[in-house]
């Protein structure tokens, strides 16, 4: 009998070409070399198929899969029952990852208590030396109140989990496109799961204006249907939340240069809802209202090269 490895890395891949190989290199290049990757095409039209076929026979560690129904929770959904490790860790298919990644979450998972481990994740257009912005980490387990403000998992490629606890969990929603994350944060939370924060930057996230993560109406959408999962288990959004949520999409439309104007209807609606919450952290506070303030009056380029990084 083979011998399971241990991290499963799951990776939904749909029109990928351009960022797949530089994301498979990222996994090839971990100082833990004992895990194998589950790369789940979702119907792609360009040669991401072919990148991965090509890369699974150089280096057997990666596996192609399809994904029967559609959409990236979908793939993940799958490829959880694919997996052969006890540890799932995901990644998309433009992220990287730091070399020691699974290293440091290793050790982490030695402690039977912990279901769940992220870190602090670095935001990059074009290199990873690019990177400007970091996510921050806050002390104690990850709880549903936090969740409910700036979601500091921040994206799927910073999470590891139990495979055991993500069955309990039920996975993902299959029916969201947007902030099927978050609420599934908040059921793993809502459910007594533990979700610690490991502070040291382990995941770069590629900003990327056309993509999903730019599509503001359709991210609120899905925040609403994380916000309705979250009363089922008595938790309620608040002002205070909310303007907390509203400086994140602040922070977001400056980075992805969304409009001129976009980063400051954010900063506005924030400060309506809470100054306090807005305000909450000074300087991230201060500095994004600043940023949206100032961004009308640059050009695309002195916006990009401020904000995009």
């Amino acid at each position: 009998m083979c011998r399971q490895p241990q991290f499963s890395i799951i990776i939904p891949c749909f029109n990928a070409a351009a960022t797949l190989p530089d994301t498979i290199a990222s996994l090839q290049a971990q100082t833990l070399t004992d895990w194998e990757a589950l790369l789940v095409d979702d119907g792609s039209s360009d040669a991401t198929t072919a990148i991965i076929a090509e890369a699974a026979l150089a280096d057997p560690r990666l596996r192609l899969l399809g994904n029967p129904r559609k959409g990236p929770s979908a793939a993940r959904n799958h490829a959880v029952t694919q997996a052969q490790a006890q540890i799932i860790a995901f990644c998309d298919a433009d992220d990287l990852w730091a070399p020691q990644k699974l290293a440091h979450m290793a050790p982490l998972f030695g402690q039977p208590q912990i279901d769940a481990v992220y870190a602090r994740i670095a935001f990059f257009r074009e290199v990873p030396e690019d990177a400007a912005a970091f996510s921050t980490v806050p002390q104690g387990p990850l709880g549903i109140a936090t969740l409910l403000g700036e979601n500091p998992v921040c994206t799927m490629s910073n999470l590891c989990i139990r495979k055991k606890s993500f069955a309990t969990s039920g996975g993902f929603d299959e029916t969201l496109v947007h902030n099927e994350d978050l609420e599934w944060l908040i059921r793993l939370a809502g459910m007594g799961m533990q979700i610690i924060g490991h502070d040291e930057t382990l995941v770069w996230y590629r900003n990327n204006a056309f993509g999903l993560s730019a599509d503001f109406k359709a991210m609120r959408a899905g925040r609403a249907q994380a916000l309705a999962t979250a009363q089922r288990f008595g938790a309620r959004t608040d002002t205070r939340a909310e303007a907390i949520y509203l400086r994140y999409l602040a922070r977001r439309a400056l980075r992805l240069d969304t409009g001129r104007m976009t980063a400051l209807r954010f900063v506005l609606e924030g400060l309506c809802n809470s100054p306090a919450g807005f305000f909450s952290d000074a300087r991230r506070g201060a500095l994004t209202a600043l940023g949206a303030l100032v961004a009308p009056l640059l050009s695309t380029r002195s916006r990009r090269h401020l904000f995009g990084r």
